[in-house]
């Protein structure tokens, strides 16, 4: 792929036998062979953006309270919700109303188009460890500003209160912990 003065190699590809014939003719791009990806003059990152996929973000007064294996991990009155197309409601909250002393930092990150990159913690609860359960957004696009440095934790995972109504964990592809290796 030649754009300008810039050359990715190996950067488009062409199916030779494609198992649709509609797709014969078609080119498929490389994401990680181009050096930035653009959708009109904003920068894209991660994957393209689905035009059917959209997160809004409401302050909250509703009490929040989560718990794993019936400790209090977080508790607040001032819950910044997120919505995205597909997945559970997504209660982000303060670090301050977070039991952080529980919280072990690991190397995961995750990243998202509309969102950016995430970093990750895992809870330790009586010497038990839960990879991975809460992330946060410490610089979030800027579509998602109200995020950040916010602390969320898998709902599919914890137990969640909503002014004091446990609510039922969704099932999603989050609801089982993350492989530890990659032959599991």
């Amino acid at each position: 792929m030649v754009a300008g003065d810039a050359t990715a190699a190996g950067a488009a590809r062409r199916l030779r036998d494609p198992p649709d014939n509609r797709l014969r003719d078609a080119v498929r791009l490389e994401w990680a062979a181009m050096t930035e990806w653009l959708e009109e003059d904003e920068p894209v990152y991660v994957h393209p953006r689905d035009p059917y996929t959209r997160i809004d973000i409401l302050a909250s007064s509703r009490h929040v309270r989560i718990e794993r294996d019936g400790v209090a991990l977080a508790e607040s009155h001032h819950p910044t919700i997120l919505f995205e197309t597909g997945l559970p409601p997504r209660y982000y909250l303060p670090p301050a109303d977070v039991r952080t002393e529980l919280l072990r930092p690991t190397d995961q990150r995750t990243g998202c188009p509309y969102k950016g990159t995430a970093s990750y913690w895992s809870v330790e609860i009586n010497g038990e460890r839960h990879d991975d359960l809460v992330w946060t957004y410490r610089t979030p696009l800027p579509e998602s500003q109200k995020i950040a440095g916010l602390v969320c934790f898998y709902d599919e995972r914890i137990d969640l209160y909503l002014d004091g109504e446990r609510q039922e964990r969704p099932r999603t592809k989050f609801s089982a912990p993350p492989p530890t290796d990659a032959a599991s």
